[in-house]
């Protein structure tokens, strides 16, 4: 499959940012979840949408999570058996799949990496329902967003979203982590851009 925004491969995209650790949303997720004791003494259950190559479901298996990892590219699950050992994938549940039409299931962390925003506007409200239903009682998502002021800005296949229309998205939940940012770089795939994102962590505390 090739991307819209880039010439390549999304495997080639996978081999490129594979290596690269687990996002900081993620990370600090997984260290609520430590600090305050909110595992449970079962296993609990994360959900990675869009998870590609398996930066952050790697370290969610590590963390001693059971993972449901979904993604529409083959190649990121193939990319994510490759990683861990036979004893992790039996705590790994994978499938191929758009997520806009994917049920989820009551899961205590929903972490969606820079594939939020590659939804459309047509259907990023009802995903985003679907995640708020799907959490459990202080159960946390963490994801990143595009703002308006993203040099793809305009593409009618990406939701992109203003300050007040994220505070709208998180009035049900308590926000723990937010990190606005702003910069010029590189993508993996060697485009120049301007990057507007929301750094995001919220806890749904009923």
């Amino acid at each position: 499959m090739y991307s819209k925004k880039g010439i390549g491969s999304w495997l080639k995209y996978y081999e490129k940012t594979g290596k690269r650790p687990p996002r900081e949303t993620l990370l600090f997720a997984l260290n609520e979840f430590e600090k305050h004791s909110l595992k449970g003494e079962n296993t609990p259950l994360a959900i990675d949408l869009g998870c590609g190559n398996g930066r952050d479901t790697v370290e969610m298996l590590k963390r001693g999570w059971r993972v449901l990892a979904i993604d529409a590219e083959p190649s990121a699950i193939e990319g994510i058996s490759a990683r861990i050992n036979e004893e992790k994938k039996n705590f790994l549940e994978t499938k191929i799949c758009r997520f806009e039409s994917v049920l989820l299931p009551k899961s205590q962390l929903i972490n969606s990496s820079f594939a939020l925003p590659l939804v459309s506007p047509i259907d990023f409200p009802n995903l985003w329902k679907k995640i708020l239903d799907a959490l459990l009682p202080e159960g946390l998502v963490s994801c990143q967003l595009y703002g308006e002021r993203d040099s793809w800005f305009g593409d009618p296949t990406i939701t992109f979203l203003s300050r007040s229309d994220i505070d709208a998205l998180l009035s049900p939940l308590q926000l723990e982590y937010f990190r606005e940012e702003e910069e010029d770089s590189t993508t993996p795939r060697g485009i120049q851009k301007h990057w507007h994102i929301y750094h995001i962590v919220a806890r749904r505390s009923y």
